[in-house]
């Protein structure tokens, strides 16, 4: 569907673990949606669990996008999930169905909802070279001190472990002299589509409580397995893909580094801090329904709460 100058775009966002995974394969049934999967780690292949990818049962049937897409030694990029997104929306309108963007990474979701114009500001290997010997030397949270002093406000939005992002953000720096935040901030924020953005939100302590059931779930589905299987193929942590969440904690203890108590406690602690910095950023995104989902029980309710926001938005033409 789509208005006279508009095309429609779906988009269901939310923290991890909080429940988008079901709400959105009903809401797909019901408008007659493609999902597209908002989510930076889930294009690799052979990372299922650490990733909590959605399985062929799952899906229900329902096409799913940008899922299995890249090896883990390929780095994937905004620029490339934007260009795809934009491809993939207007072949899901081709054959007469809804896209529906749903995930939890805010800067690639929010570049597709609004046109980001990613400006090309070239490379410095010499420079990436140096900060990656200065992280290695003194460590990630120097590195990422090094950002904090010239551009506090994508230090605070970039988690220190991940560092190809802090230091392409002081490259930015190095290689224009304005940063980051300020070229994010100039961005005109108009969507090229008829938006209609679902945001799940609950008690932060309920979904703290999901997130440790969800690692425990993923311990014990096989995640040091995945993990080491990983490894054995050649796919080291200097990687992008084995830098995610699940993925670095698991490296650590396999390398010794961390007793198994320590990495379960890590784990726990910097997926809650994800959680949190993942609200951070919905929360200055505009256009967002918050529909606040901690009553799990609740699904049909929370679920026709949503309904009525989407068909308000989308299909108060046809109804």
């Amino acid at each position: 569907m789509t208005t006279e100058t508009k095309p429609s775009l779906m988009v269901l966002l939310g923290p991890t673990a909080v429940g988008k995974t079901k709400m959105s394969i009903e809401l797909a049934k019901l408008f007659g949606c493609e999902i597209i999967s908002g989510d930076s780690m889930q294009v690799y292949r052979q990372m299922d669990i650490g990733t909590a990818k959605i399985s062929v049962e799952e899906m229900e049937g329902i096409p799913h996008h940008l899922i299995d897409i890249h090896d883990p030694d390929k780095a994937y990029s905004v620029a490339e999930f934007q260009e795809q997104c934009h491809r993939l929306i207007g072949e899901i309108h081709g054959r007469g169905r809804i896209p529906f963007i749903v995930g939890g990474t805010g800067l690639y979701i929010e570049s597709v909802c609004y046109g980001f114009q990613f400006t090309d500001v070239g490379a410095d290997e010499v420079f990436r070279s140096e900060q990656l010997k200065y992280a290695e030397s003194y460590g990630a949270e120097a590195l990422h001190d090094r950002l904090k002093l010239v551009d506090p406000i994508s230090a605070q939005r970039l988690h220190m472990n991940d560092q190809r992002r802090v230091i392409r953000a002081l490259e930015i720096h190095h290689l224009t002299n304005t940063t980051l935040s300020a070229q994010m901030a100039a961005q005109t924020k108009e969507s090229p589509y008829d938006l209609s953005i679902i945001g799940l939100t609950m008690d932060r302590q309920i979904l703290y409580k999901r997130i440790e059931a969800r690692i425990d779930q993923m311990i014990e589905q096989g995640l040091v397995a995945e993990v080491t299987d990983l490894m054995n193929k050649g796919y080291d942590k200097s990687l992008i893909s084995m830098q995610g969440l699940g993925y670095k904690e698991i490296i650590s203890f396999l390398e010794g580094e961390l007793t198994w108590e320590e990495t379960i406690t890590l784990l726990k602690r910097d997926t809650r801090r994800f959680a949190k910095r993942q609200l951070s950023w919905f929360r200055h995104m505009k256009d967002i329904s918050w529909v606040d989902v901690t009553d799990k029980e609740n699904f049909s309710e929370n679920f026709a709460q949503i309904h009525d926001i989407i068909a308000g938005k989308l299909l108060s033409n046809t109804e």
